[in-house]
């Protein structure tokens, strides 16, 4: 008999950074109460070393980031490491971090390689921030 699979019920925050030839961008979500704060960021290196500057944030309701968690299936993210396809020569690559569940952490990074329904998250948090 198979379980149920796991879901997410709550979050603290989330980290999604990717990088690439172009730089180093990461979408940061935070739970404050019903809502989800979402901030973009995008890291400049200047002489003094690497600097974050927000670029934009919007909010969205936490049941619907919690909704988007869950149709990514992020809980069977946790461990993953994609290593870089033999043969590609660029690609970007991504480092994952959500505090889920009240105290639960999942971890993914990769490199031009991405667990099922990462890219369905990441465009759907750009619209979130487009809108």
């Amino acid at each position: 008999m198979f379980g149920k699979a796991e879901r997410v019920e709550s979050f603290s925050r989330i980290v999604l950074r990717e990088s690439g030839m172009r730089g180093t961008w990461e979408y940061e979500i935070v739970s404050r109460d019903t809502e989800a704060e979402i901030t973009l960021y995008f890291y400049r290196y200047t002489e003094n070393g690497k600097e974050r500057q927000a670029d934009c944030s919007k909010t969205c309701s936490c049941s619907e980031m919690i909704e988007l968690l869950n149709m990514a299936e992020v809980m069977k993210w946790d461990g993953f490491h994609g290593k870089h396809p033999k043969g590609v020569l660029d690609g970007i690559m991504f480092g994952f971090t959500a505090e889920v569940n009240d105290g639960r952490v999942i971890k993914a990074d990769g490199s031009q390689n991405f667990p099922k329904g990462y890219r369905d998250f990441e465009r759907r948090i750009s619209e979130i921030l487009r809108s």
